[in-house]
């Protein structure tokens, strides 16, 4: 491995071992919270909280929101750079974290998820991982591309440790948080997952998160995922776009104390018939995937815990989306499995959720291969069904990118934003390897070599559009016609090929538009002049995004 350094890799270690105690220790401060909150002693959350009162439901959610609201307080004191989410962060921000808020938010999110609030608990080791490598990147002065591939690592890490998936884990920081699975880059985000599993191993044990018996293969299923994958894809996108929509509409100042606490009581309010609405979920997917719902509850379960895990998250309140989305996914293929099931006998309904719930999530993550492979490693009995998996998947995801839905986490960059760049490592950084692998100099700061760029000029992306709408220049798009429909493009700027790039005129009125913030390579050889930030800096100026022809 000519690209890394052995510095590099001692990093990677110190962060994989990191990041499987920090998750070891979060883990230990939900299960403390839930046990101590509802109290019960053994079993699962769900059995302690059908166990408790009706009126300890609306108590403990007070107070969870007690704690949201000292949270803020505390938060807003903290010195604090870079990117308060992991998206943000790799997105917008270069990958910079600062620790010590990262982490007092990851613990805030891991003690109002332990006491019922309807979010996902592997933001908190995700937070910690994350913030982890951005913290060891400073220290070591690493290039910009090594800092997010390090920070993209440490939040799949954190995944993997509690959830016992190290291989998905290391997708997930891959194909969903960089949007690339490049070869020289799959390494360092496996070696860090496996390293913080196998330490998690130790306090966590080894089983997996989900206990499903082996489901036998079927041609309804089979029938089943044709049919169903588009409607799990259309599904996926709604929930995006409700997710984005809730992150949108979090409150500011006082507003910050009093969702949490009216939000919170309402849930604790609807859980007392339905207990299945707090926490993330996990008990509905375990009971789900054994078929261990009735039809009229899991309709009902459809309609709420939407809403509630959209409500809490609107709220203000900190937490991961992992989890409640799989929940989502889970709940609608449970209703369509088991109507199938009656028109088409001979497949157990769990085996749909399964099949269906994979589906959902790698379009609603925007994340095919992460998506199955994080379904195959949470049960560990599924590998017979993936045929009907993988189906269901390609469909859902096809579906869900022909809609121009972004992922799931790309949603919470707020309203506007037209999703973050995929691809923002993938290109200079991918050039640079080759280039230290040929055993050429790479340029130590990460952003590749810049002595072509004295006749290039960098437009703020707002001076740009000023001159557009005036007429002075034209604005050329030389993003894939993927990353377009997925994201959008600015209105009135036609996208331009390879070819056409090479051959339109070098002229001052023409400015290029890249989707990675480092400048293109081809278009400083060029001279040509370019959006400095490239698309993040669009989206950050928030200026208009087209979406549709």
């Amino acid at each position: 491995m000519a690209s890394y350094t052995p510095r590099f890799w001692l990093i990677v270690v110190g962060l994989g071992v990191a990041t499987g105690v920090a998750g070891s220790l979060l883990m230990e401060i939900l299960k403390l919270v839930e046990h101590a909150s509802w109290d019960y002693h053994a079993g699962s959350f769900l059995s302690g909280v059908r166990g408790t009162s009706a009126w300890r439901h609306v108590a403990i959610l007070a107070g969870a929101a007690v704690v949201v609201g000292a949270g803020v307080l505390v938060l807003r004191r903290l010195p604090s750079s870079g990117g308060g989410e992991i998206s943000e962060s790799l997105w917008l921000h270069e990958g910079r974290m600062s620790l010590v808020p990262s982490l007092a938010r990851g613990v805030l999110s891991i003690v109002t998820v332990g006491m019922g609030v309807s979010l996902g608990r592997e933001a908190a080791p995700q937070l910690a991982g994350a913030a982890t490598a951005s913290r060891f990147a400073d220290w070591t002065a690493l290039p910009l591309w090594q800092r997010r591939l390090l920070v993209a690592s440490g939040a799949g890490a954190g995944m993997a440790a509690v959830y016992n998936v190290p291989l998905g884990g290391a997708l997930f920081a891959l194909e969903v948080l960089l949007g690339t699975l490049a070869l020289p880059l799959v390494l360092p985000a496996l070696l860090t997952s496996l390293i913080a599993t196998a330490v998690a191993w130790i306090t966590l044990g080894t089983n997996p998160t989900y206990a499903v018996p082996t489901y036998g293969v079927h041609a309804s299923q089979i029938v089943w995922a044709f049919l169903m994958g588009p409607v799990l894809g259309i599904a996926a996108v709604i929930w995006v776009r409700t997710i984005a929509r809730a992150n949108a509409l979090r409150p500011r100042r006082w507003g910050r104390f009093v969702a949490p606490l009216v939000i919170f009581c309402a849930l604790g309010g609807l859980a007392i018939p339905y207990p299945q609405l707090l926490g993330n979920g996990l008990d509905i997917v375990q009971l789900a995937s054994v078929g261990g719902i009735s039809l009229g509850l899991l309709a009902i379960l459809l309609a709420l815990k939407p809403l509630a895990t959209a409500a809490c998250l609107g709220s203000g309140s900190p937490g991961g989306l992992f989890t409640p989305t799989l929940t989502v996914g889970i709940l609608l293929s449970s209703i369509a499995g088991t109507a199938w099931s009656h028109l088409w006998p001979g497949a157990h309904e769990g085996s749909y959720a399964l099949i269906g719930g994979g589906a959902f999530l790698a379009a609603a993550m925007q994340g095919p291969l992460s998506g199955v492979v994080l379904v195959l490693e949470l049960t560990r009995h599924t590998d017979a069904l993936m045929v009907p998996t993988l189906l269901g998947v390609a469909e859902a995801t096809i579906i869900a990118r022909r809609l121009g839905a972004p992922s799931i986490y790309s949603a919470r960059l707020g309203a506007g934003s037209g999703g973050p760049p995929a691809r923002h490592i993938s290109l200079d950084a991918i050039e640079d390897l080759d280039a230290r692998a040929a055993g050429a100099p790479a340029d130590p700061s990460g952003n590749g070599d810049r002595s072509a760029e004295a006749g290039a000029r960098s437009v703020p992306a707002e001076q740009a559009w000023a001159a557009a709408t005036r007429g002075e220049v034209a604005i050329l798009d030389l993003r894939t016609e993927f990353e377009r429909r997925r994201y959008g493009w600015p209105p009135g700027s036609p996208r331009v090929s390879l070819l056409r790039h090479m051959l339109w005129p070098r002229d001052s009125r023409t400015i290029y538009l890249c989707q990675h913030a480092n400048r293109s390579r081809l278009t400083r050889w060029r001279g040509a002049a370019e959006i400095a930030g490239g698309w993040p800096a669009w989206v950050t100026a928030e200026l208009p995004v087209k979406r549709h022809d």
